[in-house]
């Protein structure tokens, strides 16, 4: 078997790997007017946008976009595109357009411009790497909705892991309270971000909610 170069699986990784036709949900509960078919829109409008534009970095030998940026930056880029597309599809859901406003999107005509500096009705939006204990930089009620993925990272290359592509590993919401939250803090020396984590009955309100599930990901929820 002939092994293929750097170059190839490089070229490979370009496309993201195919939505799961059969991962969407029928029963899940999403408020707003939200429904699978805008999520299932958005969620393929990433995969062509990402591709069409990881294909021409490649073309001119440049690494994949989650190759070279921060891998909270990507994750941020995901979460930012969602917040775009969904509207596009969704006619009864807005962009917030206050910046940095809380939550993402916000019921159509609700707030004055569609702008809202801090609330609780809406969907809060995130794209993360991880398949629990995701994190918001404040312990509040929300209705969250998490886009899990999987992809490459710019330490990758330092640590010889291969090219592999995108793929959308799951998609969980559900509205949250305080007490699904656990404020981690920081110390008086720490520099790192002050953040709370979504604890194990925040995971379970998601998961026994869940919107999509890859090929093969386990959903059930996390027992005591």
């Amino acid at each position: 078997m002939i092994t293929p170069n750097i170059s190839e699986r490089e070229g490979k990784a370009c496309r993201p790997v195919p939505l799961n036709p059969l991962g969407f949900n029928p029963n899940t509960q999403i408020p707003f007017g939200l429904q699978i078919d805008h999520i299932r829109a958005s969620m393929q409008e990433f995969i062509d946008f990402l591709g069409f534009i990881n294909t021409a970095l490649h073309s001119k030998q440049i690494p994949r976009l989650e190759s070279f940026l921060m891998p909270a930056n990507f994750s941020s880029m995901v979460g930012e595109f969602m917040n775009v597309a969904i509207p596009k599809y969704c006619p009864t859901v807005v962009k917030n357009n206050y910046h940095n406003g809380h939550p993402d999107l916000l019921p159509a005509g609700m707030y004055p411009n569609d702008a809202l500096q801090h609330g609780t009705i809406g969907i809060e939006i995130k794209g993360s790497r991880h398949r629990s204990a995701w994190q918001g930089h404040n312990a509040e009620e929300c209705w969250l909705m998490v886009f899990v993925f999987d992809s490459n990272t710019a330490r990758d290359s330092l640590n010889n892991i291969s090219p592999r592509p995108f793929s959308f590993v799951a998609v969980y919401g559900a509205q949250l309270v305080k007490e699904d939250w656990n404020f981690s803090g920081r110390s008086e020396t720490s520099r790192r971000t002050i953040t709370a984590s979504v604890t194990r009955s925040g995971f379970n309100k998601m998961v026994s909610n869940w919107i999509y599930r890859g090929v093969d990901v386990d959903i059930s929820p996390v027992s005591k």
